[in-house]
Order: C-alpha cells, then sequence, then structure tokens
C-alpha cells in the first residue's frame, strides 16, 4: 500500500467542498462526503490504477484522474450514502510508495485551467 500526500490546493480544495457541503446540506451531509473522500483516498493507496482511474498524459507525466462516484458504495455512513458524488481526484504517482494528489476538483469544471502546480509528492 502506497502513502498519499496532499498539496496545498488539495488540502484547500477539500476545506471548501466540506465547508460548502455543510453549508448547503448539513452536518450529515458532510459527514458521508468526508467518508467518501476518505475512503477514495485510501483505495487509490491500495490500488493507484483501480478500475474507474484514468490516464491523462495530456495533464503531465504518470497524472490520473478517480471520479469519487467510483468508491460511493464502499462509503457507506450510518446516515447513508453521497447518492451523486461531483469531484474527481487528480493525482499522480511517480513512484510506487507514494501517490500525490494534486487537486480535487469537480466535475463540471474544465481540468485544465485548475492544473495543480504541484502534487504534494516532491
Amino acid at each position: 500500500m502506497a502513502d498519499f500526500r496532499l498539496s496545498a490546493s488539495a488540502r484547500a480544495d477539500l476545506v471548501e467542498i466540506l465547508e460548502w457541503t455543510h453549508e448547503h446540506f448539513g452536518e450529515l451531509a458532510r459527514l458521508r462526503y468526508e467518508r467518501l473522500l476518505i475512503i477514495a483516498l485510501r483505495e487509490l493507496a491500495t490500488e493507484p490504477e483501480r478500475t474507474g482511474s484514468v490516464a491523462r498524459p495530456e495533464l503531465g507525466a504518470n497524472v490520473r484522474s478517480y471520479h469519487l462516484r467510483h468508491s460511493r458504495d464502499r462509503a457507506r455512513h450510518e446516515s447513508g450514502v453521497v447518492r451523486r458524488p461531483r469531484h474527481l481526484l487528480l493525482y499522480r504517482f511517480a513512484r510506487l510508495d507514494l501517490i500525490g494528489v494534486g487537486r480535487v476538483l469537480h466535475d463540471a469544471m474544465e481540468i485544465e485551467r485548475h492544473l495543480p502546480t504541484d502534487y504534494g509528492d516532491g
């Protein structure tokens, strides 16, 4: 199992996503989304090229994306499941023991306009 590191941009994305979710949908929804994010990160650390991950060579060497919907069913919280996750993880793995997460982006965003300056793995 690899470790993962979040870039400063990815950490800021997570804070913003969870604050927005809490403000618009409440504490239980935030807890469900937080659990989904944690499960997705753990699953990528276990298997970086897991089903649902997409190689993104146009974005850089070893860059991949992974939509949270692929972890949804395994991220059930006591209050339910996130019905329609809308975010993806933009990450890379240059070494087998480390995954760097550069951004956590809404799936409606143009990824090319929000590329990370680093992936936290440097």
